[in-house]
């Protein structure tokens, strides 16, 4: 029976026991509360659908990808800040410093990292393409100057850190991964483009190279978590570059032999995976980073024990504010406050597939698509390790955790998924009609008819 059949059977007269005349024949509206369970059910259906329909408009919008990655990524920003300041009080305190030592510097990365999205976001996708090369060649540089007795910085055992004379620091793998992405999407959009893609030795060579040189750098300072977001990108564009399904199979046995390797020849490493679902610090208190981040989540309750309340954050939980962030605002925020970041990171990935899905450019797919991997797979590692699912890898929430590099590359990628969205014909057009019309409240209009 069809969906319309039935429809129209349920709303005939006199099947439901109430005032109608006859034997369920005649043609007026059903009506009354006596419809029983069933009576509901298809009105339901037909509401359930119709709005369906209607967010389904409104997701295929030509502005509304461009409006979302736009809003979350500023929203996840702003809800960051708070909760660093929140969370990096006490430890300032503790190295003597002022209390808002941390918010002024991660303040700082982010006016600098709001300029480069803005940028990024209204210059043509064809300079970012034109940076790709010098974007790559600066940050194998930096990686490489790490290694460089006197130069590299050795920060909880990883030497990823790049001293510029006093406090200040830069972390050059967060360069390395967006310009990894850039430089993987020119190349393969510029072997696509020439028909190339369907050899292997075009489609591996040098992409799979350079990704391994990147890692190579990574891990000679001992930052395995970096390690396995580049792969993830590296897997992510090729997957949008239509590499055949054998192709992973075997990259991925490969790397799992390599990671396997990588973990057992390290005790270090070794301790984190013991910790998974740790539920008690355990012998030496190996896990008593994971145990006192799911004592600050479960302390939350549901909406949290207000901004600045947390009790983890005095000296029982390390890295508060780079790491464990997510564990203060659970603690501080509830699980709506944890609910909330996570929605903005699935709405900020929802949008950027949807650009990359309707891009009619191959490097605006890739690129769009190499970025959304990278945000999603950091989140997801970051979050992992907090919860307790995954070992601690040592990687930032993006846009959220405290970190100047972190901060400022993925404020820059965010400016690129704007380009990308900004380079389809549809949503140029609509935003240009928005200028006109004076922006979304349609101040333009109101001023012509004043006029």
């Amino acid at each position: 029976m069809t969906g319309r059949t039935r429809e129209t059977e349920f709303k005939l007269p006199g099947t439901d026991g109430g005032s109608g005349t006859g034997g369920g024949t005649g043609t007026g509206p059903r009506t009354g509360s006596g419809a029983g369970p069933r009576g509901g059910v298809p009105e339901l259906g037909h509401t359930a659908r119709r709005v369906a329909s209607q967010v389904r408009q409104a997701w295929d919008r030509p502005l509304t990808a461009y409006y979302v990655v736009a809003g979350s990524a500023l929203l996840i920003a702003a809800l960051g800040l708070v909760m660093v300041y929140s969370a990096s009080q006490i430890q300032a305190l503790r190295y003597g410093l002022p209390p808002t030592f941390y918010l002024r510097k991660q303040a700082a990365a982010a006016a600098i990292g709001v300029i480069l999205l803005v940028c990024a976001a209204r210059i043509p996708v064809r300079m970012h393409r034109w940076l790709a090369y010098p974007m790559l060649a600066g940050a194998l540089l930096l990686l490489g100057l790490v290694q460089v007795p006197g130069l590299g910085r050795t920060v909880n055992g990883s030497t990823n850190w790049l001293s510029l004379g006093g406090p200040f620091m830069v972390q050059p793998s967060e360069f390395g991964k967006v310009a990894f992405v850039v430089w993987g999407a020119d190349l393969l959009a510029r072997k696509q483009h020439h028909r190339l893609l369907g050899q292997w030795k075009h489609l591996l060579v040098p992409l799979v190279p350079v990704a391994l040189l990147l890692v190579g750098l990574v891990l000679l300072g001992g930052d395995m978590g970096t390690a396995v977001i580049l792969c993830a990108v590296m897997f992510g564009v090729l997957w949008l570059a239509g590499a055949p399904l054998r192709l992973f199979g075997g990259a991925l046995a490969g790397t799992g032999v390599l990671a396997a390797v990588l973990i057992t020849t390290s005790a270090h490493r070794v301790s984190r995976f013991a910790c998974l679902g740790a539920s008690d610090p355990g012998p030496n208190d190996q896990c008593w980073q994971v145990v006192h981040g799911l004592y600050a989540l479960s302390t939350g309750g549901l909406f949290g024990n207000g901004i600045g309340t947390s009790v983890e954050k005095w000296g029982q939980l390390p890295e508060p504010h780079t790491d464990f962030i997510l564990a203060v605002t659970g603690e501080e925020l509830g699980l709506v406050g944890t609910l909330t970041v996570v929605g903005l990171f699935a709405a900020l990935c929802a949008a950027g597939l949807r650009i990359a899905a309707h891009a009619s450019e191959p490097f605006v797919r890739l690129a769009a698509g190499g970025v959304v991997t990278w945000i999603a797979v950091q989140a997801s590692i970051n979050i992992g390790g907090v919860l307790g699912l995954f070992p601690i890898a040592g990687v930032p929430l993006p846009l959220f955790s405290y970190g100047g590099s972190a901060f400022v590359t993925a404020l820059y990628a965010v400016g690129l998924l704007l380009a990308a969205a900004r380079s389809e014909p549809a949503v140029r057009v609509a935003l240009e009609a928005r200028t006109k019309g004076g922006g979304r409240f349609g101040l333009g209009r109101l001023r012509g008819r004043r006029g």
